[in-house]
């Protein structure tokens, strides 16, 4: 389907360079924006709701709060299973909700749908990393308060948020209550036929053990239904006022917390600061009496530091991310807003600590369950890997915690070595449709091109040694065993039964992006093996006898790549998707509605197999992956064919669609991509921003940029760069960090200028010339 030109739709939120604001309150986007002001930390998550609770229209809004990587398990019931299918399904759960401030004006509550509001605005601060909004209400009797909210999820304590009420009294003389609780009884979210938002329904995942006032913490335990994971929720709390405040302990129905009382006159004001803390048995203990502890040390430490000194701390942590991650365009305020807010929101959602990763929806939403897919290796892997390494090398380090399961799927499947979940929380399979799931067994190979890239742009070779041949071995074992030499393609090697990238096009034989990756990833395997045998024999034997690797079996490999099958035609030019993919008919896009679109919930999947149609891009991906197999001819063939068929109905698609436009010199169709993919979210252009933002297409917007219009490529170790300004703006600067050194990149309309910001000498190249920078230096070429 040939994109249409994009036109950009009118601003949802103004257009700020730091920060996402909003002016005015109504019921119909509230969900919305509770996704796109939400607050995380890569382990706690919230969504953008009001302190005070909703009470606008039902089904507008979403109370969200998550955990990283803390998860039941409910069974999955098939009408008709079979072998091997997952038995139970892992989703992120929805736990206790701590926002909750509930505010009266003498005996009449506020929120925003009583009363009259007089003023409403709403920012969320990215260059400090907090959550602000204020209100003028005037009660139904007439009394007028000003109200601000600053609500903190710290990215410097990994198990604490704060919120922070200030109520002044503008017009009003009286008592104010504030009551901040815990509320434990979580809405399940609803079944809906949408297969991108979960399953929902069924009875509550989260069981209320205990509730407990432990002096001013007030501690709320639940445990998970199926997986018996142990949850503690706490919150204490400071108060200042005029006079001193009557505090109340108050319990409910799963609710627990503390109610305030205090007189205000005009003029005077109160302030609660409201501490809270989650801290789970996944986090390294079974105890009860250690989470509870944990807990107490998590609240004496916020007290201590206070409110001040931890939006100081935040300030700090956020420098620094920007020093490393900002990207600057001058020349389109939409894109500079749009660019931030997707790095800023990546950091927010991305698992730090190697035992929890990235989800599809991030800590935004209950989307695609919480679980984690491929999108993490080809999209948020490339931009932690070139601004913040060590978060990169943490999400290597969860593949190899769960490298042991990834082994039990691969025999479950018949086969040897390991094969990875295609959609997973803790390392198991959660795919209940295979075709689309475990068929997509190219997320072996993709992990395998991530440690590759991350390796080559670190110099990490400590992961390599000590984590990452390991997964590539047993990777690597899976797809020899699983492929064959195939005497009807004249002794070359095929891999039957998978599926590619693109979901439209299920369980084929010889997917070309598949089999290109397998063959890049057997022969940086056999590479590996040599090097470890050459440079660190040791560890390469110890490796060897752990998992009962050969040389034969290192041999085996790079056979299989020398003799990989990749299905050609002859006639187009082109390679074919699969064995059987040109032979289809075309999808009729002309006679398809625009109300049709995304087709995967309008046509059953044989509908759609049968026809020529990509949910998105598939060979092309491997265009830009494995660039330097391709000549420019082949590029520009390949996308002219395939980019007409494809419909985007991923959001993954148009990045990549963006990057291989620019790099065959259709500016203006890459910028098109781009802008759609950059401002996915705060355009709301797919339309479901309310249930949860789109991390993926966040991370592919930062390689539009870096590697389509900067033209970044790194090839055997090698950094190259080809920049092609897009001609409605007037420079663009970055900077990646490449072996440790921080390099920074000015692309202008009549040169692009390199500096070496930290390092002690890089070398690149620049449109195939080859640059030397020494220390602070500045370059700049045509």
């Amino acid at each position: 389907m040939k994109m249409k030109a994009y036109v950009r739709p009118e601003a949802l939120y103004p257009y700020q360079a730091w920060s996402l604001a909003e002016e005015a309150y109504d019921d119909e986007n509230n969900q919305r924006s509770e996704s796109v002001f939400a607050l995380g930390n890569g382990y706690i998550g919230m969504r953008g709701n009001f302190e005070e609770g909703y009470h606008g229209v039902k089904g507008t809004s979403v109370t969200g709060n998550y955990i990283n990587g803390f998860y039941d398990a409910k069974p999955i019931h098939y009408p008709e299973g079979a072998y091997g299918y997952p038995s139970r399904n892992q989703a992120m759960l929805n736990v206790t909700n701590a926002q909750c401030v509930g505010i009266s004006v003498g005996d009449e509550p506020f929120h925003l749908n009583t009363g009259q509001v007089l003023s409403f605005s709403r920012e969320l601060d990215m260059k400090r990393g907090f959550l602000k909004r204020q209100i003028e209400w005037e009660a139904p009797s007439g009394g007028r308060v000003r109200i601000s909210f600053h609500r903190l999820v710290s990215f410097t304590h990994k198990h604490l948020a704060v919120v922070q009420v200030e109520v002044e009294s503008t017009g009003f003389e009286g008592e104010i209550t504030l009551h901040s609780f815990l509320d434990g009884k979580i809405q399940e979210a609803e079944a809906t036929d949408d297969p991108r938002l979960g399953s929902g329904g069924g009875e509550p995942s989260l069981m209320l053990e205990k509730m407990e006032q432990r002096g001013e913490l007030s501690l709320l335990k639940q445990r998970t239904r199926h997986t018996g994971f142990e949850l503690i929720t706490g919150i204490s709390h400071r108060i200042e006022a005029p006079a001193a405040a009557a505090a109340e302990s108050v319990t409910g129905e799963e609710q627990i917390g503390t109610r305030f009382t205090l007189k205000l006159s005009p003029g005077e004001k109160a302030v609660l600061t409201k501490y809270i803390s989650y801290h789970t048995s996944k986090d390294g203990s079974n105890q009860e009496a250690e989470l509870e502890k944990r807990a107490e040390g998590t609240h004496r430490e916020a007290s201590l530091l206070g409110f001040s000194r931890l939006m100081d701390g935040q300030q700090a942590y956020l420098d620094s991310f920007w020093q490393h991650a900002d990207v600057e365009i001058e020349g389109d305020p939409a894109l500079q807003q749009g660019i931030r807010f997707n790095a800023f929101q990546l950091l927010q959602s991305v698992g730090r600590d190697g035992l929890t990763n990235i989800g599809a929806k991030g800590l935004t939403g209950e989307g695609y369950e919480g679980h984690y897919f491929w999108d993490t290796e080809m999209y948020m892997m490339p931009f932690f890997t070139y601004t913040q390494p060590d978060i990169a090398r943490a999400l290597m380090d969860f593949r190899y915690a769960t490298l042991d399961k990834a082994r039990s799927r691969a025999q479950v499947m018949s086969q040897k070595g390991a094969l990875y979940p295609w959609r997973t929380i803790d390392g198991d399979e959660n795919s209940a449709y295979f075709p689309a799931g475990t068929a997509q067994m190219h997320i072996n190979a993709d992990i395998a091109y991530a440690i590759k890239q991350y390796v080559q742009a670190t110099g990490d070779i400590r992961f390599l040694l000590d984590k990452g041949a390991e997964i590539l071995f047993e990777t690597s074992r899976f797809w020899v065993d699983l492929g064959h030499f195939n005497e009807a393609r004249g002794g070359a090697f095929c891999i039957d039964g998978v599926t590619g990238p693109d979901e439209y096009t299920a369980i084929v034989n010889n997917n070309t992006y598949t089999n290109l990756m397998v063959q890049s990833q057997l022969n940086y395997a056999c590479d590996t093996a040599e090097l470890l045998g050459r440079e660190h024999p040791e560890v390469y034997e110890r490796l060897r006898q752990s998992i009962g690797l050969t040389q034969d079996e290192v041999a085996g490999w790079r056979e299989a790549a020398a003799r990989m099958f990749v299905p050609y035609d002859e006639t187009l030019g082109i390679y074919a998707q699969d064995d059987t993919f040109l032979t289809k008919k075309k999808w009729d896009f002309e006679h398809t509605p625009e109300d049709q679109y995304p087709l995967l919930l309008h046509f059953h999947p044989l509908v759609i197999y049968r026809h020529q149609v990509l949910k998105q891009a598939d060979t092309v991906m491997a265009l830009f992956l494995l660039s330097e197999k391709f000549t420019m001819e082949e590029k520009i063939r390949n996308y002219q064919y395939y980019e007409p068929l494809t419909t985007h109905d991923s959001s993954l698609s148009p990045c990549i669609h963006s990057i291989v436009s620019a790099e065959i010199g259709d500016l203006d169709g890459a910028y098109a991509y781009f802008d759609r993919t950059v401002r996915m979210d705060l355009d709301d252009i797919n339309r479901n921003a309310k249930d949860g933002l789109h991390t993926a297409a966040m991370a592919g917007s930062w390689m539009s940029i870096v590697h389509g219009f900067a033209g970044m490529r790194l090839t055997d170790g090698e950094l190259a760069f080809s920049p092609a300004l897009p001609h409605l703006w007037q420079s663009c600067t970055f900077r990646v960090t490449y072996h440790g050194q921080l390099l920074m990149v000015r692309m202008g309309r009549e040169e692009t200028r390199y500096t070496l910001v930290q390092g002690d000498g890089l070398t690149f190249k620049h449109k195939g010339r080859e640059l030397s920078l020494a220390a602070g230096e500045t370059i700049a070429v045509d």
